[in-house]
């Protein structure tokens, strides 16, 4: 009787932690830990289902009186890849359309270098190729900031150039922020407390017009830092909440970990949208880069308030061998309406 019962619990219990882990917004448990990590992950997490589907599809071959224990897992695990491959089509496998830009578009370069890696070079000319009139830059020191601008000017295309730094030792805790000249003079708000552990930026501009742009850096979802990291979020959430935000860096954070965290209805964070999921780019992993993009975590975003649409957004998998985990992420702004 208990030999017939432990593999019909034990099936239970792997489908029900299936569910929980494609689907934790049922639960409420996305910024839990474990769960956090691995919905983080989920093309990987269909690759490694398929792979254990396979697996267990040929033991069952083989061992016929283990062989519906097995068929059951399997069939568990095959419906873990379809609701992950379901959410992943609707947020959208790539397009890199963009509109044709006009003086009012706003154009947000978005690069978590690692500590400068790619080097000011490389750095300065993405953004002149890409056009970009932000430049948002977490683990980039001033020194190399100031190297970029000093390149994008030599080219024609002046940039203020705004860094926060919580220390020197490390490049981790600084971040650096690129504007154009053409928006204005810009400052850095330095009245309200931000990011605790990873500097972010909150740029406002001088005479009161233009948009406030934010470069976001949270802490990553590690097991001791999971608190702080939701407190992150929260902050992220609260900032971009104003009329006229524009908000990019490195979130440590897919669409799945934003759920509760809206505060206006079609919003994605706080009052503001996610430029990927409007352009069918969400599914496209920034993190990192030894895996193809298809498989990594989106956790490297753009998002702006109701006043912007986005007319192009696009991963930039070409500069996967300079230096950083991450890839740049393009993003076109334009007035809406």
């Amino acid at each position: 009787m208990f030999a017939r019962l432990l593999p019909a619990l034990v099936t239970v219990g792997i489908a029900i932690t299936t569910l929980v882990l494609a689907w934790p917004q049922l639960f409420g448990v996305a910024r839990a830990p474990v769960v956090a990590q691995v919905v983080a992950l989920r093309g990987l997490g269909i690759v490694v289902a398929l792979v254990l589907v396979v697996t267990f599809t040929l033991f069952a071959l083989l061992a016929p009186a283990a062989r519906r224990f097995l068929a059951s897992l399997a069939v568990v695990l095959l419906a873990f890849c379809a609701i992950n491959a379901a959410v992943l089509a609707t947020r959208g496998f790539g397009n890199m359309a963009f509109e044709t830009a006009n003086d009012a578009t706003v154009t947000v370069l978005s690069w978590n270098t690692l500590g400068d890696a790619p080097g000011s070079a490389v750095i300065a000319g993405l953004a002149l190729e890409s056009g970009a009139d932000v430049v948002a830059l977490p683990e980039t020191t001033r020194a190399t900031g100031e190297e970029v601008a000093a390149l994008m000017a030599e080219a024609g295309h002046p940039m203020q150039v705004l860094t926060v730094a919580y220390d020197e030792v490390s490049k981790a805790r600084s971040t650096t922020l690129l504007i154009g000249n053409d928006l204005g003079d810009y400052d850095v708000d330095d009245t309200v407390p931000t990011t605790a552990q990873l500097p972010s930026i909150l740029a406002t501009p001088a005479d009161g017009s233009g948009p406030t742009i934010i470069a976001v850096h949270t802490l990553a979802p590690i097991p001791p830092m999971m608190a702080a990291w939701e407190s992150d979020l929260r902050w992220a959430a609260s900032a971009c909440s104003g009329d006229n935000v524009i908000m990019a860096g490195d979130f440590n954070a897919t669409l799945d970990h934003f759920g509760g965290l809206l505060h206006a209805e079609g919003a994605t964070l706080g009052n503001c949208a996610d430029a990927a999921l409007a352009t069918d780019n969400a599914a496209v992993g920034t993190w990192p880069t030894m895996l193809p993009a298809l498989i990594g975590a989106p956790i490297d975003h753009v998002l702006a308030t109701p006043n912007w649409r986005v007319s192009g957004m696009r991963v930039i998998a070409s500069h996967d061998g300079y230096g950083s985990d991450h890839r740049p992420i393009l993003v076109q702004l334009s007035p809406a309406g």
